[in-house]
């Protein structure tokens, strides 16, 4: 099923609004960044330089479309609650994470650090800082206890985590619901925690990601290695995810209590596809990328094979649905990539372009 409400429409509410997000100079922040000011928001950003070179940040100018751009680690309580008071938002998003399954095996006590007392730092400025009103905490779809079920997790079932990442994810979701409960509920601040399914779309430069790895291995014309071709996940546009971000939040700063809970956003159940079944297509799109299945060599850290998020509840609360199929997801991915490699200052015209897409 695919939405007919507009987005622009939806998320009107955001216009002259001031909105503070962590982990802006991300894949996935950066996106949101845009977005944002494409809806007349006025954004301000916290979080680390760009940790990937290119980034997305950086190639589509992310920066001057931000009311606010401070540079800064979510684990510095201090410079942390001195930005967010300066910005005095109404809504604040959570983006900032360590967000990857292997290196949270090389690191663990950085990703923990980030991801639960990167969390305990936000909630707690936000808890002195009048102007908020409403907080979305993003965490993950692999904040599950992983049963390798084939049908869908929901938001009641339980936290867990087999790797650190996971873990810390499944652990900042009790931090966001301690908050609530303890804290913010009592001062009319509503916080809801977003689940969303592996996102895909131009500019993701980060490492041990399909479709960065694919980037990059088209552009060197070498053959990408696949671990666990069979591997199944919830694909959908980073755009999917955003959308649903927002849509929530719309409904937080509207004064809705009874969303202030956790909430999935995962594609259909026709997306929910293994990895080679996604690289098959892709490739019509993207006539350069060759893959082949190349086992790692010994013993490899462990990553969950099946993934799949019910999110009946964003559909029946929020009236969120997929606006775009697997395919266009596909297509509009491997264009964004092919385009900036032959012309790498069109990055912010052809984000741009696909908001606007997204968005008619």
């Amino acid at each position: 099923m695919v939405s007919t409400a507009s987005p622009s429409a939806a998320l009107s509410a955001f216009a002259g609004r001031r909105v503070f997000v962590t982990g802006h100079t991300g894949f996935k922040g950066a996106w949101l960044a845009l977005l944002l000011a494409r809806l007349d928001a006025r954004v301000s950003g916290y979080a680390l330089a760009p940790n990937t070179t290119p980034s997305l940040f950086d190639a589509a100018r992310v920066a001057p479309a931000l009311a606010q751009h401070t540079v800064g680690d979510v684990r510095d309580a201090a410079a942390l609650t001195r930005a967010l008071h300066a910005a005095k938002p109404e809504i604040v998003l959570h983006l900032a994470a360590q967000p990857l399954v292997r290196a949270s095996y090389r690191d663990p006590a950085e990703t923990w650090s980030t991801n639960v007392m990167g969390t305990v730092n936000l909630l707690d400025a936000v808890r002195t800082c009048p102007s908020v009103r409403a907080v979305i905490v993003v965490t993950t779809d692999k904040c599950y206890d992983n049963k390798e079920w084939l049908w869908g997790y929901r938001e009641t079932d339980p936290l867990g985590g087999h790797d650190p990442y996971s873990a810390s994810k499944a652990g900042t979701e009790l931090v966001a619901a301690s908050y609530r409960k303890s804290f913010l509920a009592e001062r009319g601040v509503l916080l809801a925690t977003a689940r969303a399914g592996n996102v895909i779309g131009g500019g993701d430069w980060s490492e041990d990601r399909l479709i960065p790895d694919a980037a990059r291995a088209a552009a060197r014309g070498a053959v990408l290695e696949i671990r666990s071709p069979q591997a199944t996940r919830p694909w959908q546009h980073v755009l999917e995810a955003l959308h649903g971000y927002l849509l929530l939040g719309a409904r937080l700063l509207a004064g809705d209590a009874a969303l202030a809970t956790a909430f999935n956003f995962g594609p259909e159940a026709r997306d929910n596809l293994p990895v080679a079944r996604v690289l098959g297509g892709l490739q019509p799109h993207w006539p350069e990328l060759q893959w082949a299945h190349c086992p790692p060599p010994g013993a490899a850290p462990h990553e969950a094979r099946n993934l799949y998020l019910d999110s009946s509840q964003a559909h029946t609360l929020l009236g969120w649905q997929s606006r775009w199929t697997l395919d266009e997801a596909l297509a509009a991915t491997a264009r964004w990539y092919r385009t900036v490699q032959h012309e790498p200052g069109q990055a912010r015209a052809i984000t741009e372009q696909q908001i606007e897409q997204f968005c008619a």
